[in-house]
């Protein structure tokens, strides 16, 4: 599972051309469970994982509120 203490949560921009990248944690809710990780975006849907090992899923981007940059 990943961990949320240490991330910075900003509130995802759905208007930007490009509201979330490969990398990146996305959450509904700003250090809220459940994290994912985005593995791919495409057509308003990112690939998301909520670990290393666990299945990849397609969720829409507008599920998610929150977003932390990998950096």
């Amino acid at each position: 599972m990943l961990n949320a203490r240490t991330l910075d949560w900003t509130p995802m921009d759905h208007s930007a051309k490009q509201p979330a990248r490969a990398g990146d944690l996305v959450s509904a809710h700003a250090g809220g469970m459940p994290i994912y990780r985005v593995l791919a975006v495409e057509g308003g849907r990112a690939w998301v994982a909520t670990g290393e090992d666990a299945p990849a899923r397609a969720m829409l981007l507008e599920g998610f509120r929150w977003i932390a940059r990998n950096l």
